[in-house]
């Protein structure tokens, strides 16, 4: 589970770019990306794993 963390929060800080005001908002599409095949859309309100995404928002603010 750790490596899947790991994993998720260094694309998020990727995706998100060097500024991690959007951190939190990229933290769930990846999450959200993760469980359902496929980046969110617009209004996509299907669920994610809440727990998942705590996790990978807290390593990825945690990260250089």
């Amino acid at each position: 589970m750790e490596q899947l963390i790991e994993r998720l929060s260094k694309k998020a800080v990727v995706l998100s770019g060097q500024s991690k005001k959007e951190l939190e908002r990229t933290c769930w599409m990846i999450v959200h990306e993760h469980k359902h095949g496929v980046m969110p859309t617009e209004y996509d309100i299907r669920e994610i794993d809440e727990e998942l995404y705590l996790e990978v928002l807290k390593t990825a603010r945690d990260m250089p």
